[in-house]
């Protein structure tokens, strides 16, 4: 089984930020697969498929961001799945807008997400980063990441989040190494 964990902040005021970029590309990746979430019995929601013969659930935490490596603790204990079958999907200033890469483990790379899930499980699982950019004034990342996108960037937005969605379904098609280097 593989588990695909998308973050982001719940609530509408979230909606269309930059910070839930991880959120819209396990939404796509529900739309294809035809499931809807549902509670998921931790602070998460859940959407359980078969892609291609095997079994796959989608995650969005529920609590926010910044506590993101509790829910992800919490699916791989109800699903009972290894760290290597997760896939963590997240924004990332690092990169450029458009930007995707796919990393077999790492550090947080100053994200507080994935250092709550570093901290809760280790650093040793899949991700997926989704550049967002980083064109914000000196103390104003909060602002920045909690911001929709510029409308001139809004192409590549949309084409990254495809591609993240269709690197995630080749992450549990072919696994790992394989979607690394069919995708970065």
């Amino acid at each position: 089984m593989s588990i695909i964990v998308g973050l982001g902040n719940v609530g509408q005021e979230y909606d269309g930020t930059r910070h839930n970029i991880g959120f819209e590309i396990v939404d796509m990746i529900a739309k294809t697969l035809s499931v809807s979430f549902s509670a998921g019995g931790g602070p998460f929601v859940v959407a359980e498929a078969r892609y291609k013969g095997r079994n796959i659930v989608l995650v969005k935490p529920t609590n926010y961001m910044n506590r993101s490596g509790t829910a992800v603790q919490k699916a791989l204990n109800k699903y009972h799945t290894a760290k290597k079958n997760c896939l963590v999907i997240y924004d990332d200033l690092n990169l450029a807008v458009g930007v995707t890469r796919m990393k077999e483990r790492g550090s947080d790379g100053g994200h507080n997400g994935i250092a709550d899930i570093n901290e809760k499980i280790g650093s040793e699982y899949p991700r997926l980063r989704v550049g967002i950019g980083n064109n914000y004034a000196k103390g104003r990342q909060v602002d920045y990441v909690l911001s929709p996108f510029a409308d001139d960037e809004i192409e590549e937005v949309e084409l990254s989040i495809k591609k993240a969605h269709d690197a995630a379904l080749a992450f549990v098609n072919v696994g790992i190494e394989r979607a690394m280097n069919f995708f970065n």
